[in-house]
């Protein structure tokens, strides 16, 4: 029987406090290992910004190139977040084993994919007009990123599973390891130490690369205890076409969510580099920082897909939901509190990555909309971790759709170039485009849990 929507409305904004302390507990570490990589990606961006606005910038294209490749893997694996979870929830070994080895199946056929989209770097920058003294750093940055794909996205395989068992721990040491050994890397490649050729943004590729290749088989040894079983031994038919099918068809919209949302962000990464290289270089600071924050909300919408997942599996509708209010709010509170210190200090917070006055000036105009948008940013990133548990995961792809390249996209053509406001508006523009889809996707999330909410599963 199907629960009144304006029950589940009040559900949401009235979450009891051990809902909160549940989600909390699982979210708190969560939060870490999401900040603990983003934090791979700042420390590149800090170390390389102290060689050259050239290597900043270069950094910022590879990088964006890189993800444009690899998001719609990670989004597709994205899967496993209710498989994981409501098979945990239903006490179903069985099912969560199908559903990890066929994960692994689909990170090594994305990570091989994946490195044949990275060769054609040179001619696609060429091709995007981008700066010309960047091209060559940045198609370097791009093919040496080429041999950590695999790893990475069975790291993310191996991340997600145990995020659905409730085990995040060796996730969390496997962070700080792989944190510890990119800044030595970055400190000998990027710089030039012990002797190694002084490589800039080139460097910060191969130590990323090699710290992948790290974080994988450092998270396979810590965890193996509790994955081995998960593992081996390979399960008949994980290849059988129609539930492995059924698994892309529940992954594929939220690669697709991933693919539009990173791309909206990267279209105007390439917009600014049609500016210049200072604004390039600036657009990469502000979205360093606002990714940096973005990490908490995105942890909370894990624990979100995996609490909501278990409630649905075990059988408590009510739980789930309650389990969402309390995502939404915690997501929502942390996000306050970076935007008025975005607000506050922006040139402050730009200090940290470059000490040119031109790129610093344009950061600090950049920084406060990325505070504007801060609170929207958590809600949405929240809202499709709910909408992911229960396994709903066409609607947010619509949605993005529709926010981001039915309005944040053309907005900021129109800001940016038509109206000539430039990076400033560019960023207003896509700011909008995203507060129209978390709107959206509130709506959605109050929907859903209205209704009655079922296990998801794939073999007969």
């Amino acid at each position: 029987m199907s629960v009144p929507a304006r029950i589940s409305l009040r559900v949401l904004l009235r979450p009891r406090r051990e809902d909160l302390a549940s989600v909390a507990r699982l979210a708190v570490p969560v939060v870490l290992v999401q900040v603990g990589l983003m934090a791979m990606g700042v420390a590149d961006t800090l170390m390389v910004g102290r060689v050259s606005p050239e290597d900043l910038a270069a950094v910022a294209l590879g990088n964006l190139y890189f993800f444009i490749v690899a998001v719609f893997g990670m989004g597709l694996l994205m899967a496993l977040d209710p498989l994981v979870s409501q098979a945990m929830g239903a006490g179903d070994g069985e099912g969560v084993a199908r559903a990890v080895q066929r994960g692994m199946v689909l990170a090594l056929a994305l990570g091989v994919l994946a490195g044949f989209l990275l060769l054609p770097a040179w001619g696609l920058f060429e091709l995007m007009r981008q700066p010309m003294e960047v091209i060559p750093r940045a198609a370097g940055y791009a093919w040496w990123s080429i041999p950590g794909t695999i790893p990475f996205y069975a790291f993310v395989v191996l991340r997600q599973t145990l995020q659905g068992m409730s085990r995040v721990r060796p996730i969390l040491w496997t962070i700080v390891a792989a944190n510890a050994l990119n800044i030595l890397l970055n400190w000998i490649l990027i710089w030039g130490n012990l002797g190694v050729p002084r490589l800039g943004a080139v460097g910060s590729a191969v130590a990323t690369s090699i710290s992948r290749w790290a974080m994988f088989l450092f998270l396979l040894v810590v965890a193996w205890r509790l994955v081995r079983d998960y593992l081996l031994p390979i399960r008949p038919g994980i290849l059988a076409r129609e539930p492995f099918f059924r698994m892309v068809r529940l992954g594929a919209p939220v690669g697709i969510q991933f693919q539009l949302e990173y791309g909206a962000f990267a279209a105007i990464g390439l917009f600014a580099g049609w500016i210049g290289t200072h604004a390039m270089a600036a657009h990469q600071i502000a979205l360093n920082l606002a990714s940096f924050t973005f990490m908490v909300p995105l942890g909370v919408s894990a624990a979100a897909a995996v609490r909501v997942g278990q409630a649905v599996g075990s059988g408590e509708p009510e739980g789930a939901r309650r389990a969402a209010g309390a995502s939404i709010l915690l997501g929502a509170g942390f996000m306050v509190s970076t935007a008025i210190l975005f607000l506050l200090l922006p040139r402050f917070l730009g200090g940290f990555y470059t000490q040119d006055p031109t790129v610093l000036a344009l950061a600090a105009l950049l920084i406060p909309i990325a505070g504007f948008f801060q609170v929207v940013d958590g809600l949405q990133a929240v809202s499709v971790g709910v909408l992911r548990g229960i396994g709903d995961t066409q609607g947010p792809m619509w949605i993005n759709i529709a926010g981001f390249w039915g309005i944040g996209v053309p907005l900021s053509l129109l800001l940016g170039f038509g109206l000539g406001w430039e990076t400033v508006g560019l960023w207003w523009g896509i700011a909008i485009g995203l507060s129209g889809v978390a709107l959206l996707l509130l709506f959605r999330v109050r929907a859903r849990l209205g209704r009655t909410l079922s296990r998801i599963i794939l073999d007969p």
